[in-house]
């Protein structure tokens, strides 16, 4: 096992990564359409955060990367990668994720009236880096998340980030127990996802940070 800082070679083959790491899990794939949730999720990493994007080799392939931004403050926000890519791909028109967003619209049209929080961006500058983690199935166990986030956090280390946070999901206990064994705690609320299912049950967005 290998990990190494992103390479510009590695962008297709990392497209396709991307497209099936976390396959089993409840965060797979947010409303299955993989072009607009590349261009939100993977494209503005290695677009604009090169140097903060690592990734795991295995037998000569990638099985494994992290996506990170040390300063959110100068990376787009999720919320603003999101418009750009709907309005540029438009998946709430196509068929097959027609019934995500309409879950989403009833979703935050039955928590509007009762002030319910729905999941959304999450600024603190105690905790302005940020990041997404993703294996693949095969690599699960082998040590390539710990690695990708040793290597992650060893950066933020070494240009004195106050600290780091990230976005997973409550039900996803696998995620929440690897984040706290590499030293992140849970804070704040745990908000609805609109739209998002797993088994037929509604999912909540779990925040997580650490500080060196």
């Amino acid at each position: 096992m290998e990990v190494r800082s992103f390479a510009e070679s590695d962008r297709d083959e990392l497209r396709e990564l991307f497209g099936r790491a976390g396959e089993g899990s409840p965060s797979a794939s947010m409303w299955g359409h993989l072009e607009s949730e590349a261009a939100i999720y993977l494209n503005p990493y290695m677009d604009l955060a090169p140097d903060s994007l690592f990734v795991a080799v295995a037998d000569g392939a990638l099985v494994g990367y992290l996506t990170g931004c040390p300063d959110g403050s100068k990376f787009p926000r999720e919320s603003e990668r999101m418009t750009r890519a709907f309005r540029k791909h438009r998946p709430a028109l196509r068929p097959k994720t027609i019934g995500f967003f309409g879950r989403a619209m009833l979703d935050m049209a039955v928590a509007a009236p009762r002030r319910e929080p729905t999941a959304g961006d999450f600024v603190d500058a105690r905790w302005p880096a940020h990041l997404h983690i993703n294996v693949a199935p095969t690599a699960r166990g082998t040590g390539a998340a710990d690695e990708l986030m040793n290597r992650w956090l060893d950066r933020l280390r070494e240009i004195g980030s106050p600290g780091c946070h990230l976005q997973t999901l409550v039900e996803n206990t696998r995620a929440v127990r690897f984040f706290e064994r590499m030293g992140f705690a849970g804070y704040g609320p745990t908000p609805l996802v609109p739209g998002l299912r797993y088994e037929g049950e509604r999912l909540h967005q779990q925040t997580m940070v650490w500080s060196p």
